[in-house]
């Protein structure tokens, strides 16, 4: 019996140093380069131990962003409408949301 490679449908999630993603390396820089600017701000100001926190706390925020998906949690309903999708695709829904203020509505007309 032959054997037959089936292609993984990869879509963006190539790995690099195995636990990054491409988007979950993206993310994580940003985090840490807010971070980065905290530490430089503290760090002035000699709260040096402070900003580094500050700066491993929002690097993993930014990988978190990155990686995590949404699970469907029975007891919620509002996971159904977004069970599967990672953090960061809710959060560009959800500035697009905010940015088109349009409200419609919708009447039934009754015979």
């Amino acid at each position: 019996m032959a054997t037959h490679y089936i292609p993984k449908n990869l879509k963006g999630e190539t790995r690099i140093l195995i636990i990054f993603s491409v988007k979950s390396l993206i993310t994580t820089a940003i985090g840490a380069a807010i971070g980065g600017i905290l530490l430089l701000i503290f760090g002035a100001i000699g709260l040096r131990f402070l900003g580094i926190i500050l700066l491993v706390l929002l690097a993993l925020i930014g990988y978190g962003i990155g990686t995590v998906k949404i699970p469907k949690i029975t007891g919620w309903n509002f996971t159904k409408n977004i069970e599967g999708d990672s953090i960061d695709e809710i959060i560009v829904r959800y500035a697009k949301f905010k940015t088109n203020r349009k409200v419609y509505s919708y009447t039934k007309e009754e015979e």
